[in-house]
């Protein structure tokens, strides 16, 4: 009885003092501009370590006295969504640590749990609070771009009508990747979540798995064939504009295309340290590739296709 007593009281200390850690990050995150740059990867580190270590149930009363905390901080329309995004998020990445889930499967669900949160804020902002960023920033886009076709005329260098037209069409077609955008946001915010802070963990004795090498990253062979299907149909069909099939095409050919970006870019680091290249050059050739953005997609594309990768090591 007295053991179980001073372990609860361990776990509630334990608890209040990771509470006190979030609350000072989650005040810097909200408030001080410049460092929330850094501060809002590590909200999530207070969630992790103290579902990891006892479970969900404890983690979810840490959970809900953060947004308690988050109401009475002040401008809850900053720290509530951060609370509600990052802690949850911290808690699912914590519990699959406790039940040793593999690196790429925590990641994956919690980059889909982020996404869940954001899509849901998103909403929320335009149902209640009358806010929707995203067409805020596209209409901000299109003021500051017919500003400067209207400068442009002025000092007698008006644009072409064809490169006024492509402008246009890039900038209305941003509401059609609204998925895609928050697809790959929450993908990346993840991906550099999961870099900062499994380190740290690793430190304190917190079991985190690795990810292998970003050299031998491979993604299915099949994106390659989805890739080229959804090509043909957007040239073939050619769906119009505001249609659930432009829409779905759009923002699917999209995710391919930077799905096999990355896969040039791994392909590339796979290649330079087969052939033992210095950092400078490795450094220097993806400078170039983010250049030549379109040539790496092209490498991703052969390295799929023709698995180009045990080529090379049957040859070397």
């Amino acid at each position: 009885m007295r053991g179980a007593l001073v372990k609860n009281a361990r776990i509630l200390t334990e608890g209040a003092l990771l509470l006190a850690i979030y609350t000072v990050l989650l005040l810097l995150t909200a408030y001080v501009p410049v460092i929330s740059i850094m501060t809002t990867f590590f909200l999530v580190l207070p969630f992790i370590i103290y579902s990891e270590k006892h479970g969900l149930k404890p983690a979810l009363t840490m959970f809900a006295a953060a947004v308690f905390i988050s109401l009475i901080a002040g401008s809850f329309i900053i720290t509530l969504p951060l609370t509600l995004s990052f802690g949850t998020v911290g808690i699912v990445i914590g519990v699959m640590l406790r039940k040793q889930r593999s690196k790429m499967s925590i990641y994956l669900i919690s980059s889909f749990v982020f996404l869940i949160s954001l899509v849901i804020q998103y909403v929320v902002s335009i149902l209640f609070l009358n806010m929707n960023i995203i067409k805020d920033a596209v209409d901000q886009a299109k003021s500051v771009f017919n500003e400067s076709i209207r400068m442009a005329e002025s000092m007698g260098q008006p644009l072409p009508p064809e490169r006024i037209d492509e402008i246009h069409k890039a900038v209305e077609s941003f509401d059609v990747l609204i998925p895609s955008v928050f697809l790959i946001s929450s993908l990346a915010v993840m991906l550099i979540i999961i870099s900062v802070n499994f380190p740290l963990l690793r430190k304190m004795g917190i079991q985190s798995a690795r990810f292998p090498a970003f050299r031998y990253w491979k993604l299915p062979q099949s994106i390659v064939w989805y890739y080229l299907i959804t090509l043909i149909l957007m040239i073939t069909i050619r769906p119009e504009m505001g249609t659930y099939l432009h829409w779905a095409l759009y923002n699917l050919f999209y995710v391919l295309q930077l799905l096999l970006v990355v896969q040039g870019f791994s392909f590339i680091y796979f290649f330079a340290h087969l052939k033992e290249w210095p950092r400078g050059l490795l450094v220097l050739a993806t400078v170039f590739g983010i250049l030549l953005i379109d040539f790496v997609r092209i490498i991703g594309i052969i390295d799929l296709g023709f698995d180009l990768r045990q080529r090379l090591q049957r040859k070397s």
